[in-house]
């Protein structure tokens, strides 16, 4: 895989609750200068990030009832509405962890399609937080996006005990059936990490760290420092 084919599937997160905004500024001309495809943001820089990346090829995500999910579904599809006004073009909610955790479908597809309602037609990415969870609980939380209508179906905040691992991820996509796109995201490091989850049928990741997924001669390609 092409270091620009890479790029292209990632999610690059600044996410940490006390990172400046310089942070998410330099973020913006890293992907900028990289294409990368999507830069992930709190829902409180979407507005900074969306003017900071106007005309690139990098697309703006803010998450939302981050990193916990324990937000009301009214209020997480305001703050989802409230971001695609900014200028978000996509969607990484959080889903209501303890519902998912006692099996409550119909409480976790309602809160998703609420979501999805207030900012459709934007893709809307459901946070599993696999590290938490049984098979039997990743299995419904896919089905539930599938049939709330969410895009995608993500492992990881980055903030729980672990991120993505190759069990849940294989676990994803087969639950998901080719109905829902699986991201993986969390822990993931090295380019050899990046291009197995993939290969796995992942088709976006999200990343703290770009320039770790690239060789020093592709850096020095795309002009950016280590």
């Amino acid at each position: 895989m092409t270091a620009k084919d890479l790029l292209k599937t990632l999610d690059y997160a600044v996410l940490k609750p006390d990172a400046p905004l310089a942070a998410v500024l330099d973020a913006a001309r890293l992907s900028r200068a990289l294409g990368v495809g999507c830069l992930c943001v709190k829902s409180c820089d979407v507005a900074l990030a969306a003017d900071a990346l106007r005309g690139s090829e990098t697309a703006v995500a803010a998450v939302v009832g981050f990193p916990h999910g324990n937000t009301s579904p009214t209020l997480k599809a305001l703050e989802a509405q409230l971001a695609a006004a900014q200028g978000a073009a996509e969607i990484d909610m959080v889903v209501n962890l303890s519902a998912l955790k006692d099996g409550d479908a119909g409480a976790v597809e309602d809160e998703i399609r609420a979501v999805v309602s207030a900012v459709c037609p934007k893709a809307v990415k459901v946070i599993l937080e696999t590290a938490l969870r049984s098979p039997q609980e990743i299995r419904l939380g896919v089905s539930c996006a599938v049939k709330a209508g969410a895009a995608f179906v993500k492992t990881s905040t980055g903030f729980a005990s672990g991120g993505a691992t190759p069990e849940a991820v294989r676990l994803m996509v087969a639950a998901a059936k080719g109905k829902i796109q699986v991201k993986a995201s969390g822990g993931i490091r090295t380019r050899a990490e990046a291009e197995a989850y993939l290969a796995m049928g992942c088709t976006r990741l999200g990343v703290g760290n770009v320039l770790c997924l690239l060789t020093p001669a592709e850096r020095k390609r795309f002009g950016v420092e280590a």
